[in-house]
């Protein structure tokens, strides 16, 4: 289970930043070096290595170094614990929001029973 955990958090904690997530958009596509990414999202070379880095440690990316060239392509993981994770949170979510749907109707009828039964 902490395996689970740390895995879960470590997968979050790479996802949350908006240029890894456009990093793995981009590899979606196509392969790329570490350059041609840190070209496409306007910054350095040190702070694409970092992203990749965060990527890599997460296993959505691998690199491959040929020459002085490393280049980046989606990772081996597929995502399949997260996607359950965020399945069983919605699931539990949308089961309390149909209840807390149920109490609110209840109050209306009860609220145009009572405006109801004031008039006459």
């Amino acid at each position: 289970m902490v395996h689970y955990q740390a895995r879960l958090d470590t997968t979050f904690a790479a996802l949350s930043d908006v240029t890894r997530r456009g990093v793995l958009e981009q590899l979606a596509g196509s392969d790329a070096s570490i350059t041609d990414l840190a070209q496409r999202f306007r910054m350095t070379l040190t702070g694409m290595k970092k992203h990749v880095g965060v990527l890599e440690r997460a296993g959505l990316v691998t690199t491959e170094k040929v020459g002085r060239v490393r280049t980046c392509k989606l990772g081996p993981r597929r995502l399949e614990e997260e996607a359950a994770w965020i399945e069983r949170h919605r699931q539990l979510w949308s089961a309390r929001f149909d209840a807390l749907d149920e109490i609110v109707e209840d109050l209306k009828r009860k609220e145009k029973a009572n405006a109801r039964s004031k008039r006459r």
